[in-house]
C-alpha cells in the first residue's frame, strides 16, 4: 500500500485523501510485516512477536508547555522489544505513536526524559503527533517504561550496571532512532521519499538530545533541546551548595526569608529590560544593578503548609511522607542575605578559584529550602536528594537515595567531586564534546533554549557550552563573523523568566516557546531561519499574548513604554555569563 505525503500549513499537515485508513494499517500483523530485519542493525535482534498495535481515536492534549492545544486526533500505539546479541537477559522496550496515514508528514521524533528518566512515559509522544511525525520513546533496558536510571544503575554496592548507563549516556536513543525511523518508512511504504529526522527533549531529554548530535550527526535533521543537563559531573553536585553554604555560614533561613529576597529580587529589576510586567528579561543587568543588600529588613509571612513526597525505595518501591510547615513571620535578616549572595556567588575552592556557577538572580532557592523541626522550634538543613543521591550513588557507589551529612565536607571537597563525576562519566554523562563540525557538515539545524530564572540548571551552563561550541569550531573568526556562522545552523534563545523547562509561577506572565519544534521543522523543510522565536504567555491575565525571544547573544531591550521589542549587544551584560572556571587544569566545555 502506498500513503501519499500530504503539504504542509504552519508545520501542520492538511488532510487529503487516503487510499487507507488508520483502521487498515494499526493492526498487529501490518505492525510486524513493517518491522525491519534484524540484519539491518548490527548487534541488535529485533523480536517480531513482542509487536503489539491499538489504534486510539479522538485523542486530546491541552496546557502542554513544548506543543500547542490539540483536539480529535488519531493515532496507532505500537510497541516492541529487541533486545542486545550475546547479553543475557537483555529486553529493550520501544513504544510508537503513528499518525493516522493521512496525517502522517515524513516525519520521526524522538522524545528524551527528565531526572534520572530516559523517558518521558508517554507524556512527550502527542508532541511528535501534532506535527505529523512518528513520535518514539526508550525504556533502556530497565525492565519497563516508568523505571529510572537511578533503580538499575547498580547491580549490587560498587558494582555499577554500565549496559544500563551507556544506554542512558547515549546508545538507547541512537538504537530507537535507528530502529524507528525503519519501521516507520516501511509502516507507511514510503520507499525512497525523504523521512526527517527529529529530536525533542528538555533538561536529561536535553542533554540526551546533545549526546545525538555530538556522536551521531547523520542521524539527525534536527532538534530541539531546552535547558540540557550536560555537565553533570558539576550539575548534580552543584544541587548541595546551597546547603553547604548553610551549613559552613552556620544560618539556616527559613524557606519564606528566601523566597521574600527572591520576590524582591524580581521586584526590584523587572524595569530593567524596558517593560514593566512583573518578568525580569535581564538577569544580566540584575546582576550589575540589583544590590541584595536592600532587601534586609523587609517583612516576610507565609502561612502554614503540609506537603506530601513521595520518595522511592528501591526498584518500582514507593511510599510518601507528609511534612508540615508551620506559618513564617519575621523580616529578612543580614544573615541571610549573607547566605543568599554566597549562594549567588557560585562554587569557589578555599582560595578563591572557580568551580561552577549558580543560577541566576530571580531563579527560586528551591536547592537551599530547609525544614523545620518542631522539637526544637528551628529550622535546620533539609539536604537536597537531587545532589545527594548522586554522591551517594553514583560517586559512593551506595544503593542509598541521599547522604547523611555535610559534616566535613568543604568547597574544596564538593570540587573534588565534582572533578570525580567528571572523570568517570566524561564518555557517557558529561555530554559537552564542543566541535559539532560533522552535525553541521550534514546540514543539521538546532534551536537550543534555557529559562531564565531556571532553579535547576544554570542558565549559564547552556551560555558556556554555546559559547565554547563557537570558539572551538570558529575560534579563527572574530566575535562577530563566529557568532553569525554558529548562529546560521545552531540558535541559543533565553527565556525571560522561565523556570526549568516551564514557564515560572513566580513570573507568570513571562513567554514560552511551546511552538518550538514546528519553528525547527520550517527551517529544516522550507529553509525559514528563525531570527527571533515565538513564545506564549501561558497563564495570568496576558494568556495566549504573543511574543518573540532575542537569538543570543542579543538580549531584549523593550521601547515605547515596553510596547517594541528591541534586540541588543551590551559588552558588559554579555560579560556577566562569562566564566573562567580556574579550579580546573584542563578546560570545562
Amino acid at each position: 500500500m502506498k500513503f501519499q505525503r500530504s503539504l504542509v500549513a504552519g508545520g501542520i499537515g492538511l488532510a487529503v485523501v487516503q487510499a487507507t485508513s488508520l483502521k487498515d494499517v494499526c493492526t498487529t500483523a501490518h505492525a510486524k510485516k513493517a518491522l525491519p530485519a534484524s540484519e539491518e542493525f548490527q548487534g541488535l535482534t529485533l523480536h517480531p512477536a513482542s509487536i503489539t498495535a491499538n489504534a486510539v481515536y479522538n485523542a486530546s492534549t491541552t496546557d502542554e508547555d513544548n506543543w500547542p492545544d490539540v483536539y480529535g486526533y488519531d493515532y496507532c500505539n505500537v510497541t516492541m522489544a529487541y533486545s542486545h546479541n550475546g547479553i543475557a537477559n537483555d529486553k529493550v522496550l520501544l513504544e510508537f505513536w503513528l499518525p493516522a496515514p493521512e496525517k502522517f508528514q515524513n516525519r520521526w521524533l524522538s522524545t528524551g526524559g527528565f531526572g534520572y528518566a530516559i523517558n518521558g512515559d508517554e507524556g512527550d509522544l502527542p508532541g511528535g503527533v501534532v506535527y505529523g511525525a512518528v513520535s518514539g520513546q526508550t525504556d533502556g533496558g530497565y525492565g519497563s517504561f516508568s523505571t529510572e536510571l537511578d533503580a538499575v544503575f547498580l547491580l549490587a554496592n560498587g558494582t555499577i550496571n554500565r549496559q544500563a548507563l551507556y544506554m542512558q549516556g547515549y546508545q538507547a536513543h541512537y538504537e530507537m532512532s535507528m530502529i524507528g525511523k525503519a519501521f516507520s518508512k516501511n509502516f507507511y511504504d514510503m520507499g525512497s521519499e525523504k523521512l526527517y529526522a527529529y529530536y525533542q527533549g528538555c533538561s536529561e531529554g536535553g542533554r540526551e538530545g546533545w549526546s545525538q548530535v555530538q556522536r551521531f550527526p547523520d542521524e539527525w535533521d534536527g532538534a530541539v533541546i531546552g535547558a540540557p543537563a550536560i555537565r553533570m559531573g558539576q550539575q548534580q553536585v552543584n544541587h548541595l551548595y546551597g546547603n553547604l553554604v548553610e551549613h559552613t555560614m552556620g544560618y539556616y533561613p527559613p524557606p519564606c526569608e528566601l523566597e521574600m529576597i527572591n520576590n524582591l529580587t524580581i521586584k526590584a529589576c523587572d524595569a530593567l529590560d524596558g517593560k514593566v510586567n512583573g518578568v525580569v528579561g535581564r538577569t544580566d543587568l540584575c546582576k550589575l544593578h540589583f544590590n541584595i543588600n536592600s532587601t534586609i529588613g523587609h517583612h516576610y509571612h507565609c502561612a502554614a503548609s503540609s506537603t506530601t513526597t513521595v520518595l522511592k525505595r528501591g526498584l518500582d518501591k514507593r511510599t510518601s511522607e507528609t511534612s508540615t510547615t508551620p506559618a513564617q513571620n519575621g523580616t529578612v535578616t543580614a544573615e541571610g542575605v549573607a547566605v543568599a549572595a554566597k549562594i549567588l556567588d557560585g562554587l569557589h575552592t578555599l582560595d578563591g578559584k572557580r568551580a561552577y556557577i549558580w543560577y541566576q538572580p530571580t531563579a527560586t532557592f528551591d536547592d537551599a529550602d530547609t525544614e523545620y523541626n518542631s522539637e526544637t522550634g528551628k529550622w535546620e538543613l533539609d539536604i537536597t536528594s537531587l545532589g545527594g543521591e548522586w554522591v551517594a550513588r553514583f560517586l559512593e557507589l551506595r544503593d542509598a537515595d541521599n547522604i547523611d551529612s555535610l559534616d566535613n565536607v568543604t568547597y574544596d571537597t564538593m570540587t573534588e567531586w565534582m572533578i570525580e563525576g567528571w572523570k568517570r562519566y566524561e564518555d557517557v554523562l558529561q555530554t559537552t564534546w564542543p566541535d559539532l563540525t560533522p552535525f553541521q557538515e550534514a546540514g543539521g539545524k538546532i534551536i537550543h533554549y534555557h529559562g531564565e530564572s531556571d532553579p535547576s540548571i544554570p542558565t549559564g551552563s547552556s551560555v558556556h557550552y554555546h559559547e565554547m561550541v563557537r570558539k572551538i569550531m570558529y575560534g579563527n573568526l572574530s566575535f562577530e563573523e563566529g557568532t553569525k556562522a554558529l548562529n546560521d545552523w545552531n540558535r541559543l534563545y533565553l527565556v525571560p523568566g522561565a523556570a526549568h523547562c516551564a514557564p515560572s509561577d513566580d513570573q507568570p506572565n513571562g513567554p514560552f516557546p511551546r511552538t518550538t519544534l514546528e519553528t525547527l521543522i520550517e527551517w529544516v523543510e522550507n529553509g525559514d531561519k528563525p531570527d527571533r522565536l515565538n513564545a506564549t504567555i501561558m497563564s495570568g491575565a496576558h494568556e495566549g499574548e504573543q511574543q518573540d525571544l532575542c537569538a543570543w547573544p542579543l538580549r531584549p531591550l523593550w521601547k515605547n513604554n515596553g510596547t517594541t521589542l528591541d534586540c541588543v549587544f551590551d559588552k558588559k551584560s554579555y560579560d556577566t555569563w562569562t566564566y573562567d572556571f580556574d579550579a580546573y587544569d584542563v578546560p570545562l566545555y
